[in-house]
């Protein structure tokens, strides 16, 4: 197979020669590597006049903003702390990026970050985003803030669907990424594969409808958990270069510095808002012109369908810059920088603070449209306030609000009875505010995720996911039966390469039928399967589901469950409950073995007799329940059913208690 190099270059150059056929490529070659060379000369030339500039702080051309950007667990937070201890900074930890207790315990990485480092005289702005689908809205709203990326892939994964998602947006924005193909030192991992990769993200790059410039990317190799990028395949390389360094020079080299005007007006637009107790609102973006110091007179100013709005006066009581992974504060900033400023309370992200002559706001930041929703309301079950401290819907409102405000991907509508419809990007990204929330101290009742629907022409559309999956031979059958079932249709299959007996399969599913998937593909794969998923496009309505879960046995006593009363429903189905737990009236306590819902009795107690004790004549051995984590419940509920969300539990429960109101409810359904 020929090298993607060649490929590449015989692509670009065929290109270039159609529209000047008189030009050969010797001539070309010459052209291109002159004007490298003369691009270098110029960037030192600036290098060095910014460092015997007095004001060599602002000047724009030692900045260089980078974002790195990649599918989820291909390398992007490692990477990001070894960057920092090339550069000398203090990592007490790994993923050291990963400040929310969240990501550490889950090793994602859910919400985008910025830091600085210093390299060669010259400041590199480097921001960390997710890699996960569901937060997506977080590099959309980082990219316009950077003038380069650097893409990470797994050199042997190759690219996945988010990958293509990241890249979409990074080359959307004019950006030139660098490729970076990480995990080069695993024993698959051969030159061959590395040429296969780098073929397969040139097709992706050009799929996606990428200019010239950003089609002659340059590629590095790396191992991030080692510690070292090389310009060249190597599994091993020298000592002397064992390092970050080559990674770092080639961002300096290829990644332009901002072009942005000191003299013009201070403006910013707000990509990141933090609170501090202390400080109020930290807004958080890169300085689109002009200069700011502390104490400067600034105002708030947003675009409404009217004009532009201003939303509030103040002044910059700190200018903050990331540093390593602390801050520190800094007397001014230029044009090109990426800053935090403190000292104003209503502006938010997408929002612009400019110098008080300034009037026009900046463009605000465009995201892609949610595509499910939950509603959020009061918890009204009759264990409801044991556990939680903010239970009234006021106080949950305010709490949607305020995280509405910090992440622009959910939206929030108030609704009827004290509840609140909350859309989001996916089941995981809901998952994390409700854990969030709870763990806060809240306590709610959360409905199943419903897909948002589209309407054009009077054609129903349905979010549509592009879905990867790799999994070993013997349980193709499995999943491709359950994703049939979903509405699934199968774009390519084959074997993985350089993994005997590993299948990879490419397919397209509605939102709606990967709703709850996840679990059952994991326990249909033994846990040995992997599965991506990133949003395609809206395509017409695919019709029903097939039958994908089963009915449910339902409490029909208030109390303690007892093991003698499991003990003779466990023939009946898959309990979710250990004994000892507290139930009531239409709390859902496992899974029915047919498809209706059973309503059973689990607090009936072994009843004494004149002849023996209550608990003689025999011993109760229970199978262990499946207890369902968060994310599991999201995906197992049905429409007549919520879950009920406390600090301390995780309930399941029918949306009508009352036995009677549920089957009178259930016969208007069908009527």
């Amino acid at each position: 197979m020929a090298g993607p190099l060649l490929l590449r270059s015989l692509w670009s150059t065929g290109k270039r020669s159609l529209s000047s056929p008189s030009a050969s490529s010797l001539h070309l070659k010459s052209y291109l590597s002159s004007a490298r060379a003369l691009s270098t000369a110029a960037n030192a030339a600036a290098a060095a006049a910014a460092a015997v500039s007095p004001n060599s702080t602002l000047d724009p051309s030692r900045l260089r903003n980078v974002a790195v950007i990649a599918h989820v667990d291909h390398g992007k937070t490692t990477l990001m702390d070894r960057l920092l201890r090339q550069c000398g900074a203090d990592i007490p930890h790994e993923r050291a990026m990963d400040s929310i207790s969240l990501e550490r315990e889950r090793g994602i990485t859910i919400a985008s970050k910025v830091t600085g480092i210093s390299w060669r005289e010259n400041e590199l702005n480097m921001v960390d985003t997710p890699g996960h689908a569901d937060f997506g809205g977080e590099v959309e709203r980082v990219v316009g803030m950077v003038e380069g990326a650097i893409l990470v892939v797994d050199a042997g994964e190759g690219p996945l669907a988010q990958t293509k998602f990241v890249l979409a947006k990074a080359l959307k924005y004019g950006l030139r990424p660098i490729l970076l193909l990480n995990k080069v030192d695993r024993p698959a991992v051969s030159e061959e594969r590395c040429d296969e990769v780098e073929s397969l993200v040139f097709d992706l790059f050009a799929n996606l409808g990428a200019t010239d410039e950003q089609l002659d990317f340059p590629v590095l190799y790396a191992s991030a958990k080692e510690g070292w990028a090389s310009s060249t395949f190597t599994k091993d390389p020298p000592a002397d270069v064992r390092n970050m360094s080559q990674l770092l020079d080639a961002i300096i080299r290829h990644v332009p510095p901002p072009k942005a005007s000191l003299d013009a007006p201070f403006q910013m637009l707000v990509t990141m808002m933090e609170k501090d107790f202390y400080l109020g609102r930290i807004l958080t973006g890169r300085v689109s012109s002009g200069v700011v110091s502390v104490g400067d007179k600034v105002h708030g100013l947003r675009i409404t369908d009217s004009g532009t709005e201003k939303i509030e006066e103040g002044k910059v009581i700190k200018l903050m810059k990331k540093k390593g992974t602390g801050m520190v504060l800094i007397d001014s900033a230029g044009a090109g920088d990426i800053i935090s400023i403190s000292g104003m309370t209503k502006p938010s992200i997408g929002h612009t603070v400019a110098n008080t002559e300034v009037t026009t706001a900046l463009p605000t930041i465009e995201l892609d449209p949610p595509t499910i929703s939950m509603t959020f309301g009061v918890n009204d079950s009759p264990l409801a306030g044991r556990d939680g401290t903010h239970l009234t819907g006021g106080k949950i409102g305010a709490r949607l609000m305020s995280e509405a405000e910090t992440n622009l991907a959910i939206n929030v509508i108030p609704g009827m009875a004290e509840t609140y419809e909350v859309q989001g990007r996916g089941e995981l990204q809901l998952g994390v505010l409700i854990e969030n929330m709870r763990r806060e101290g809240f306590e709610l009742s959360v409905s199943p995720p419903k897909v948002m629907y589209k309407t054009e022409n009077g054609v129903k559309l349905e979010p549509i996911e592009e879905v990867t999956i790799e999994v070993n031979e013997e349980h193709v059958g499995l999943v491709m039966e359950a994703l049939s079932h979903r509405k699934a249709e199968v774009m390519d299959m084959g074997p993985v390469p350089g993994s005997a007996g590993r299948t990879k399969l490419s397919l397209t599913c509605p939102s709606r039928g990967l709703v709850g998937y996840r679990s059952v593909f994991s326990s249909d794969t033994r846990g040995t399967g992997f599965m991506h998923r990133a949003f395609l496009n809206y395509e017409k309505h695919r019709g029903l589901l097939g039958n994908v879960r089963k009915g449910v046995l339902v409490s029909m006593g208030f109390g303690s469950i007892t093991a003698h009363a499991l003990m003779s429903l466990e023939p009946r189905g898959i309990l979710f409950v250990p004994p000892g737990t507290e139930t009531y009236d239409g709390m859902i306590i496992g899974e029915h073995s047919r498809d209706t819902d059973l309503d059973v009795n689990p607090v009936r107690a072994k009843e004494l007799s004149n002849v023996r004790a209550a608990g003689k004549d025999e011993n109760v051995k229970l199978t262990p329940p499946r207890l369902m984590t968060l994310e599991e419940a999201i995906g197992y509920v049905a429409s007549d059913e919520l879950i009920e969300v406390t600090p301390k539990a995780i309930r399941l429960r029918k949306r009508y208690l009352d036995v009677n109101k549920r089957k009178t409810m259930s016969k208007r359904a069908k009527e």
